[in-house]
């Protein structure tokens, strides 16, 4: 698979608080956008992969879109940990044949609909008995008991975290998708946001909470050269689940300083691309939660243990930094789209078109905790 499969097409939806429309109707209009950019029709994708907590049908947006044969289908289960796993889904899908080009589509209306930051609205499921049962009920709340381990174990603070968010902040600033667009802050800001979860997460250290929709086309890398826009190829994509583990967060590996889940990903994403850390121009990372960056950074090589905040301080994830991070501005500063926006950003280093666009860019790491991509030149 690795190198035989390209993103041909990307789309998206503005990101806002209030679409004012349907979950499907954003997924048709990223879906579209998706396929138009790809230079193909609807009757052109055969393939269609998401969430299992998308909202929007396979038949309805078939329907929506014009779609008259769909071959493959599939759903990556949870949410953001499998924001990649929906590519390496469609990636699988093409190259063993069962369909020519996928659609992978993620909508929702998070921010006026559903808001995952709250309690859920029914009984939990049984997985976070564990957690609810001592009134741990949401997402802020699970993750932080994860990183009060690491905090407590290298000294980090607060405000070494909001370093993080001052990054991911400036680079949204001047990417005009993004939702916090023109809207820099400083540290000191940072830290005058109201707590969380005291004395881990402050309201700055969380992602947004967004309504938007977001697409793209997966298809075999021969048909490169006949396309409008450079094709990106997906030189490796990996998933990585461990026994006793949770979608994310846990608390039952021995060492919870760590993400071990991550350091597995890491090691496969290596193997399959044949690269390693020095070989990464961009690296797009999944944070739901500032301290997330911090675990990543760690488990795929860019530093050691506990060297995170060092590494972030010194520089070395600003744009003309050793390791540009979250060049979009991340799911803190451009949206929250289950970390599916991060892809595209990955796409469009790649391929040189994007705001904030770091020169020479060879390989873009995208990792999602549990699943990830490197991109590169088809």
């Amino acid at each position: 698979m690795n190198g035989d499969t390209i993103v041909a097409g990307i789309g998206q939806t503005e990101f806002s608080k209030d679409s004012g429309r349907s979950e499907l109707q954003l997924a048709a209009e990223a879906g579209r956008a998706a396929i138009v950019d790809a230079g193909l029709s609807p009757a052109d994708i055969d393939g269609l992969v998401t969430f299992t907590l998308d909202s929007s049908g396979e038949l309805d947006l078939m329907r929506a879109l014009g779609m008259q044969e769909v071959r493959y289908w599939s759903r990556t289960p949870y949410g953001g940990a499998g924001a990649c796993t929906t590519v390496q889904h469609a990636a699988i899908a093409v190259a063993s044949g069962a369909a020519n080009a996928v659609l992978v589509y993620r909508a929702f209306n998070e921010r006026s609909g559903r808001r995952f930051g709250q309690p859920p609205p029914r009984p939990p499921a049984r997985t976070l008995d564990w957690y609810s049962t001592f009134g741990i009920r949401t997402p802020a709340q699970m993750y932080s008991l994860w990183f009060r381990r690491y905090m407590d174990d290298y000294g980090v603070t607060n405000e070494d975290f909001g370093r993080y968010t001052v990054v991911a902040r400036r680079h949204a600033a001047t990417n005009p998708n993004a939702w916090f667009y023109e809207r820099p802050i400083t540290l000191d800001d940072h830290q005058q946001s109201r707590w969380i979860v005291e004395p881990v997460l402050r309201l700055l250290d969380c992602c947004q909470e967004s309504d938007g929709g977001v697409a793209l086309v997966v298809t075999r890398a021969d048909r490169a050269r006949d396309l409008p826009q450079p094709a990106v190829s997906i030189e490796a994509a990996a998933d990585a689940h461990l026994g006793h583990g949770g979608v994310m967060y846990n608390y039952y590996h021995p060492d919870l300083a760590t993400f071990p889940e991550a350091e597995f990903l890491g090691r496969q994403l290596w193997e399959r691309s044949g690269l390693g850390p020095d070989d990464i121009d961009v690296a797009m990372l999944y944070e739901n939660f500032s301290p997330i960056v911090f675990y990543q950074l760690e488990a795929f090589g860019f530093c050691k243990r506990g060297e995170a905040k060092d590494f972030i301080a010194d520089g070395n994830i600003d744009l003309d930094g050793a390791l540009p991070v979250n060049t979009n501005g991340g799911l803190l500063g451009e949206a929250y789209i289950h970390g599916l926006n991060n892809i595209l950003e990955g796409v469009r280093q790649v391929r040189g078109t994007a705001a904030n666009q770091i020169a020479r860019v060879d390989h873009v790491l995208v990792a999602a905790g549990q699943s990830g991509l490197v991109l590169g030149h088809a």
